[in-house]
């Protein structure tokens, strides 16, 4: 079988998460890591001939200045999640993906990642949407073309925007291009304009972030017509992970929760820019919706996000569930989720590389709801249980399998 050559392009290139990614990619190729986290490693997905790693080239958008090598240095000095010698086997590799990234957009991206935006970016403040769309555009197809890649898989691991107006929500396709071409400045924000961007150039879009990216009608619709697939949206990596799996344990048990209170502290890029209340109202609302799904009513929740910069990339989420049992009997289940945020997000957006991939390969368009297990809102499905969810997944597998034999 030939090799294939994937370009994976990510939105946030030098992020933390995007960072864990293209570092713990460099590993495997060299053969210096295992793939525990990785759900896409599990004996079931062998069949599939997935990507495998010395397949990838990765390129990507970024509003910031720096490297990987850089920000792999941050994460093991402020969090530990590296090792030296690891860094020092790959650096030559990751210093050639530093070349494949490309100033990213600032299309209503609010104040606060706005102040994040290094020397390149600023020249483009004032570019309208559509210009950012054709910009963006752009540099995927001539990625594409300079590395003589098969596809390119687009995934935004950016920092979570502010909340887009109400309105844009259910916007069609028609409405999206007349606010494109519209000469008062458009509501799209960076997120989706990323999306655009990626099914103009023939690319599926994952949006791994609570950022609307491509969540609206008419990015759905734009998408079957560009004959590419697209999934998200917000990576279900700590907290409602266990919810997701806590929750529907107590509607089966028919045991009434009165309230759930979750608590969240952590210190990276991430939890600086959550600590701005515009940008953490879009993540609070994606972590808040679950529960009345499941249980089927709505108990008093309670979600708080807090900025503590001395804790790093580093994740602890503290939940008091407070719940009624036979004869009206009150009672508590508290758990401590303690993870690191970059080293938990980054297997899934490995995997849902690989599995996007894969989908493309199969000629598909318009959504993947079979990878709703990897999301906290995800498109397409309506079930929130994570078994449910996770047994989606395992029929498309078995699918997929069959296909291939």
């Amino acid at each position: 079988m030939a090799k294939r050559k994937i370009g994976v392009w990510l939105i946030g290139a030098w992020g933390g998460v995007a960072t864990t990614v293209v570092v713990g990619l460099c590993a495997l190729r060299k053969g210096i890591s295992e793939t525990t986290g990785l759900v896409s490693a599990l004996p079931p997905f062998a069949p599939l001939d997935l990507v495998k790693w010395d397949e990838i080239v990765v390129g990507g958008h970024d509003i910031r200045e720096t490297s990987y090598l850089a920000e792999a240095q941050v994460l093991l000095e402020q969090s530990k999640i590296f090792n030296p010698s690891m860094l020092s086997a790959i650096s030559s590799q990751l210093a050639k993906f530093d070349k494949n990234i490309r100033p990213g957009s600032l299309v209503n991206v609010g104040a606060k990642i706005n102040s994040l935006t290094g020397p390149a970016s600023a020249k483009y403040r004032k570019e309208t949407a559509l210009q950012a769309v054709n910009r963006l555009s752009k540099d995927i197809v001539e990625f594409r073309t300079r590395e003589k890649l098969d596809h390119v898989i687009v995934v935004n691991v950016a920092s979570t925007e502010p909340p887009p107006a109400d309105e844009i929500r259910s916007w069609t396709w028609s409405e999206v291009q007349t606010s494109l071409h519209s000469k008062s400045p458009s509501l799209l924000p960076a997120s989706t304009l990323s999306a655009i961007a990626s099914m103009q150039s023939g690319c599926p879009f994952i949006n791994f972030t609570p950022s609307l990216g491509s969540d609206l009608p008419g990015l759905d619709e734009y998408s079957r017509a560009c004959r590419v697939v697209h999934a998200g949206r917000d990576g279900k990596t700590g907290e409602t992970l266990m919810k997701a799996v806590l929750a529907p344990m107590f509607a089966a048990r028919n045991l009434q929760v009165m309230s759930w209170v979750g608590h969240n502290i952590f210190g990276n890029l991430d939890g600086k820019v959550l600590d701005d209340p515009a940008n953490k109202a879009n993540k609070v609302k994606s972590k808040d919706h679950l529960l009345t799904e499941i249980l089927g009513y709505k108990p008093q929740t309670l979600v708080s996000i807090e900025y503590i910069q001395s804790l790093g990339d580093w994740k602890t989420a503290w939940d008091h569930i407070h719940y009624q049992g036979f004869l009206g009997t009150p009672m508590i289940l508290q758990f401590l989720w303690q993870g690191c945020d970059s080293v938990l997000a980054a297997p899934l957006v490995i995997d849902l590389i690989r599995l996007t991939e894969r989908e493309t390969r199969r000629g598909s368009s318009g959504l993947m709801p079979h990878l709703a297990s990897f999301f906290k809102s995800p498109m397409g499905s309506s079930e929130p249980a994570f078994a449910y969810q996770f047994q989606k997944l395992m029929e498309w597998v078995e699918e997929v399998a069959h296909e291939s034999k």
